[in-house]
Protein backbone atom coordinates (compact mmCIF):
# COMPACT_ATOMS: atom_id res chain seq x y z
CA UNK A 1 0.00 0.00 0.00
CA UNK A 2 0.98 3.72 -0.93
CA UNK A 3 -0.07 6.36 1.35
CA UNK A 4 -0.02 9.49 -0.34
CA UNK A 5 0.81 12.44 2.57
CA UNK A 6 -0.25 16.40 1.98
CA UNK A 7 2.15 18.85 3.45
CA UNK A 8 3.10 22.85 3.32
CA UNK A 9 4.97 23.33 0.31
CA UNK A 10 7.19 24.09 -2.02
CA UNK A 11 9.70 21.35 -1.14
CA UNK A 12 12.36 22.09 1.46
CA UNK A 13 10.24 23.15 4.11
CA UNK A 14 10.32 22.15 7.74
CA UNK A 15 6.87 20.64 7.26
CA UNK A 16 8.23 18.38 4.52
CA UNK A 17 11.36 17.76 6.21
CA UNK A 18 9.18 16.26 8.96
CA UNK A 19 7.08 14.38 7.02
CA UNK A 20 10.26 13.22 5.02
CA UNK A 21 11.37 11.54 8.18
CA UNK A 22 7.96 10.13 8.84
CA UNK A 23 7.90 8.76 5.63
CA UNK A 24 11.19 6.92 6.77
CA UNK A 25 9.73 6.08 10.07
CA UNK A 26 6.96 4.49 7.99
CA UNK A 27 8.78 2.56 6.00
CA UNK A 28 11.13 0.96 8.53
CA UNK A 29 8.18 0.32 11.07
CA UNK A 30 5.36 -1.13 9.05
CA UNK A 31 6.96 -1.33 5.25
CA UNK A 32 4.08 1.03 4.45
CA UNK A 33 5.12 3.66 1.42
CA UNK A 34 4.40 7.03 0.69
CA UNK A 35 4.20 9.97 -1.70
CA UNK A 36 4.71 13.20 -0.57
CA UNK A 37 2.48 15.99 -2.19
CA UNK A 38 3.07 19.85 -1.52
CA UNK A 39 0.10 22.27 -1.14
CA UNK A 40 0.37 25.95 -1.07
CA UNK A 41 -1.07 26.52 2.41
CA UNK A 42 -1.57 24.32 5.69
CA UNK A 43 -5.48 25.15 4.94
CA UNK A 44 -4.80 23.05 1.71
CA UNK A 45 -3.30 20.31 3.31
CA UNK A 46 -5.47 19.48 5.60
CA UNK A 47 -8.83 20.15 2.99
CA UNK A 48 -7.03 17.47 0.84
CA UNK A 49 -7.35 15.30 3.51
CA UNK A 50 -11.01 15.75 4.50
CA UNK A 51 -11.80 15.88 0.82
CA UNK A 52 -10.18 12.51 0.12
CA UNK A 53 -7.15 14.10 -2.22
CA UNK A 54 -4.80 12.68 0.20
CA UNK A 55 -4.67 10.06 3.15
CA UNK A 56 -3.02 11.83 5.54
CA UNK A 57 -1.66 15.08 5.98
CA UNK A 58 1.85 16.33 8.13
CA UNK A 59 0.75 19.96 9.17
CA UNK A 60 2.72 22.26 12.09
CA UNK A 61 1.02 22.96 15.49
CA UNK A 62 3.03 24.46 17.92
CA UNK A 63 6.97 26.35 17.97
CA UNK A 64 8.70 26.45 21.05
CA UNK A 65 9.49 30.13 20.55
CA UNK A 66 6.67 31.71 18.87
CA UNK A 67 3.51 29.38 19.97
CA UNK A 68 0.67 28.19 18.07
CA UNK A 69 0.04 27.85 14.52
CA UNK A 70 -3.45 29.03 14.46
CA UNK A 71 -4.40 28.17 10.90
CA UNK A 72 -3.48 24.28 12.26
CA UNK A 73 -6.62 24.73 15.32
CA UNK A 74 -8.83 26.96 13.04
CA UNK A 75 -9.02 24.22 10.17
CA UNK A 76 -9.06 21.47 12.27
CA UNK A 77 -12.23 22.72 14.24
CA UNK A 78 -14.01 23.56 10.80
CA UNK A 79 -13.06 19.88 9.49
CA UNK A 80 -14.78 17.55 12.03
CA UNK A 81 -13.84 14.36 10.16
CA UNK A 82 -9.91 14.70 10.70
CA UNK A 83 -8.19 13.08 13.69
CA UNK A 84 -4.59 13.48 14.68
CA UNK A 85 -2.36 9.89 14.69
CA UNK A 86 0.80 11.37 15.92
CA UNK A 87 2.92 13.85 17.08
CA UNK A 88 6.36 14.85 15.34
CA UNK A 89 8.59 17.12 17.56
CA UNK A 90 11.33 18.51 15.10
CA UNK A 91 14.39 20.86 16.23
CA UNK A 92 14.56 24.09 13.78
CA UNK A 93 17.74 25.86 13.00
CA UNK A 94 17.04 28.64 10.63
CA UNK A 95 19.75 29.86 8.38
CA UNK A 96 20.09 33.06 5.79
CA UNK A 97 19.90 32.02 2.17
CA UNK A 98 20.81 34.66 -0.46
CA UNK A 99 22.84 35.56 -3.68
CA UNK A 100 24.10 38.96 -2.27
CA UNK A 101 27.60 39.09 -1.96
CA UNK A 102 27.52 40.44 1.74
CA UNK A 103 24.51 41.07 4.01
CA UNK A 104 25.24 44.84 3.87
CA UNK A 105 23.55 44.20 -0.43
CA UNK A 106 20.72 42.85 1.03
CA UNK A 107 17.38 44.74 1.00
CA UNK A 108 14.67 42.43 1.00
CA UNK A 109 13.95 38.98 3.61
CA UNK A 110 11.50 36.79 2.58
CA UNK A 111 9.87 34.02 5.11
CA UNK A 112 7.01 32.69 6.66
CA UNK A 113 5.77 34.23 9.35
CA UNK A 114 6.73 31.77 12.23
CA UNK A 115 10.63 31.66 10.64
CA UNK A 116 10.70 36.06 10.30
CA UNK A 117 9.52 35.83 14.51
CA UNK A 118 11.85 33.28 15.18
CA UNK A 119 15.09 35.64 13.85
CA UNK A 120 13.80 38.89 14.89
CA UNK A 121 16.50 39.48 17.05
CA UNK A 122 19.19 38.58 14.78
CA UNK A 123 17.63 40.59 12.00
CA UNK A 124 17.24 43.75 14.17
CA UNK A 125 21.32 43.03 14.86
CA UNK A 126 22.85 42.65 11.64
CA UNK A 127 19.92 43.63 8.71
CA UNK A 128 18.37 46.45 10.34
CA UNK A 129 17.15 48.24 7.39
CA UNK A 130 15.83 45.66 5.31
CA UNK A 131 12.32 45.24 4.24
CA UNK A 132 10.78 41.73 5.99
CA UNK A 133 7.98 39.99 4.39
CA UNK A 134 5.94 37.51 5.07
CA UNK A 135 5.51 34.45 2.67
CA UNK A 136 3.32 31.31 3.08
CA UNK A 137 6.32 29.28 3.27
CA UNK A 138 10.03 29.61 4.12
CA UNK A 139 10.76 27.60 0.63
CA UNK A 140 8.36 30.28 -1.38
CA UNK A 141 10.65 32.63 -2.19
CA UNK A 142 13.59 30.54 -3.17
CA UNK A 143 13.10 30.48 -6.46
CA UNK A 144 13.35 34.21 -7.19
CA UNK A 145 16.56 34.45 -5.29
CA UNK A 146 18.93 34.22 -8.29
CA UNK A 147 17.38 36.73 -10.40
CA UNK A 148 17.61 39.42 -7.36
CA UNK A 149 20.89 39.17 -5.67
CA UNK A 150 19.26 42.20 -2.78
CA UNK A 151 17.00 39.27 -1.63
CA UNK A 152 17.47 36.87 0.86
CA UNK A 153 15.02 34.08 2.64
CA UNK A 154 14.87 32.36 5.58
CA UNK A 155 14.74 28.80 5.49
CA UNK A 156 16.24 25.46 6.66
CA UNK A 157 20.17 24.45 5.10
CA UNK A 158 18.08 21.23 3.59
CA UNK A 159 16.37 23.40 1.81
CA UNK A 160 19.59 25.88 0.68
CA UNK A 161 21.17 22.22 -0.73
CA UNK A 162 17.54 21.29 -2.69
CA UNK A 163 17.69 24.54 -4.84
CA UNK A 164 21.50 24.63 -5.16
CA UNK A 165 21.42 28.36 -3.16
CA UNK A 166 24.56 29.64 -1.14
CA UNK A 167 23.95 30.26 2.64
CA UNK A 168 25.09 33.50 4.12
CA UNK A 169 24.68 32.81 7.62
CA UNK A 170 23.23 29.89 9.77
CA UNK A 171 21.80 29.37 13.11
CA UNK A 172 19.73 32.37 12.80
CA UNK A 173 16.97 31.67 15.19
CA UNK A 174 17.35 33.89 18.39
CA UNK A 175 17.28 30.79 20.85
CA UNK A 176 19.19 27.73 19.96
CA UNK A 177 16.51 25.59 22.20
CA UNK A 178 13.85 25.91 18.83
CA UNK A 179 11.51 23.26 18.28
CA UNK A 180 8.53 22.78 16.25
CA UNK A 181 5.69 20.22 16.94
CA UNK A 182 3.68 18.50 14.10
CA UNK A 183 0.47 16.99 13.90
CA UNK A 184 -0.04 13.60 11.42
CA UNK A 185 -3.37 14.22 10.49
CA UNK A 186 -6.22 11.56 8.54
CA UNK A 187 -9.78 11.26 7.91
CA UNK A 188 -11.85 9.16 10.89
CA UNK A 189 -10.63 7.49 13.75
CA UNK A 190 -7.11 5.98 14.45
CA UNK A 191 -5.47 3.73 12.39
CA UNK A 192 -2.44 1.92 14.60
CA UNK A 193 -0.78 1.42 10.91
CA UNK A 194 0.28 4.92 11.14
CA UNK A 195 1.04 4.74 14.78
CA UNK A 196 3.28 3.78 17.46
CA UNK A 197 2.26 0.19 17.46
CA UNK A 198 1.95 -1.54 21.04
CA UNK A 199 2.55 1.58 23.34
CA UNK A 200 -0.35 3.39 25.06
CA UNK A 201 -1.29 6.91 24.07
CA UNK A 202 0.58 8.99 25.83
CA UNK A 203 -1.81 12.66 24.74
CA UNK A 204 -4.88 13.72 24.05
CA UNK A 205 -6.31 16.64 22.10
CA UNK A 206 -9.80 17.90 22.21
CA UNK A 207 -11.65 21.43 21.49
CA UNK A 208 -14.46 22.84 23.10
CA UNK A 209 -16.63 25.71 22.81
CA UNK A 210 -18.54 27.13 25.82
CA UNK A 211 -22.32 27.85 26.37
CA UNK A 212 -21.82 30.79 27.64
CA UNK A 213 -19.21 33.94 28.46
CA UNK A 214 -19.47 33.89 32.52
CA UNK A 215 -17.46 34.08 35.35
CA UNK A 216 -15.97 31.11 36.45
CA UNK A 217 -17.00 29.26 33.15
CA UNK A 218 -13.47 28.03 32.00
CA UNK A 219 -12.67 27.06 35.65
CA UNK A 220 -15.12 23.95 35.49
CA UNK A 221 -13.82 22.22 32.67
CA UNK A 222 -10.26 22.45 33.93
CA UNK A 223 -11.11 21.20 37.45
CA UNK A 224 -12.43 17.66 35.82
CA UNK A 225 -9.02 17.45 34.98
CA UNK A 226 -7.15 18.89 38.11
CA UNK A 227 -9.34 16.73 40.56
CA UNK A 228 -8.29 13.33 38.62
CA UNK A 229 -4.46 14.35 38.41
CA UNK A 230 -4.09 14.71 34.50
CA UNK A 231 -1.84 17.25 33.28
CA UNK A 232 -2.46 20.03 31.00
CA UNK A 233 0.34 20.26 28.77
CA UNK A 234 -1.08 22.98 26.28
CA UNK A 235 -3.92 25.23 26.59
CA UNK A 236 -4.72 27.64 23.83
CA UNK A 237 -7.94 29.96 23.03
CA UNK A 238 -9.20 30.94 19.75
CA UNK A 239 -12.22 33.28 18.61
CA UNK A 240 -15.22 31.50 17.53
CA UNK A 241 -15.59 33.86 15.17
CA UNK A 242 -19.14 34.17 15.81
CA UNK A 243 -18.88 37.12 18.29
CA UNK A 244 -15.97 39.39 19.70
CA UNK A 245 -15.37 38.11 22.91
CA UNK A 246 -16.37 34.54 22.38
CA UNK A 247 -14.00 32.08 22.48
CA UNK A 248 -12.99 27.94 21.76
CA UNK A 249 -10.75 26.26 23.57
CA UNK A 250 -7.64 23.54 22.44
CA UNK A 251 -6.84 21.79 24.96
CA UNK A 252 -3.65 18.81 25.82
CA UNK A 253 -3.99 16.29 28.21
CA UNK A 254 -0.94 13.92 29.12
CA UNK A 255 -3.41 11.08 29.15
CA UNK A 256 -5.14 8.21 26.93
CA UNK A 257 -8.90 9.35 26.01
CA UNK A 258 -9.38 5.38 25.92
CA UNK A 259 -8.70 5.28 29.77
CA UNK A 260 -11.68 4.59 31.90
CA UNK A 261 -10.49 7.70 33.87
CA UNK A 262 -10.51 9.90 31.16
CA UNK A 263 -14.23 8.40 29.38
CA UNK A 264 -15.44 9.48 32.77
CA UNK A 265 -13.87 12.91 32.60
CA UNK A 266 -15.00 13.70 29.17
CA UNK A 267 -18.49 12.44 29.98
CA UNK A 268 -18.50 14.73 32.74
CA UNK A 269 -16.81 17.97 30.56
CA UNK A 270 -20.10 17.73 27.87
CA UNK A 271 -22.09 18.95 30.86
CA UNK A 272 -20.08 22.09 30.99
CA UNK A 273 -19.18 22.67 27.08
CA UNK A 274 -21.59 23.71 24.59
CA UNK A 275 -19.85 21.26 21.36
CA UNK A 276 -17.00 19.38 22.58
CA UNK A 277 -14.33 17.54 19.58
CA UNK A 278 -12.25 14.70 19.91
CA UNK A 279 -9.16 15.99 17.88
CA UNK A 280 -7.05 12.98 18.53
CA UNK A 281 -5.24 10.13 20.71
CA UNK A 282 -2.17 9.56 19.88
CA UNK A 283 1.62 9.43 20.80
CA UNK A 284 4.82 11.69 20.56
CA UNK A 285 8.10 10.55 17.98
CA UNK A 286 10.98 13.32 18.76
CA UNK A 287 12.93 14.10 15.59
CA UNK A 288 16.77 13.52 15.54
CA UNK A 289 18.79 16.38 14.67
CA UNK A 290 20.50 16.18 11.60
CA UNK A 291 24.53 16.07 11.91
Amino acid sequence: MTLSIAHLGPPGTYTEQAAVFYVNWLIKSTEIEAILYPYPSISQSLHAVADGQARLAVVPVENSIEGSVTTTLDTLWQLDSLRIQLALVLPIAHTLISCASSLDNIKTVYSHPQALAQCQGWLERFLPTVQIIPSNSTTEALQRLEQDTTTAAIASSRAAQLYKLPILASSINDSPENFTRFWVVSQGEADTGYQISKVPASHTSLAFSMPANAPGALVKPLQIFAQLGINLSRIESRPTKRSLGEYLFFIDLEADAKEAEMQSALAELTIHTEILKILGVYNVLPISPVT
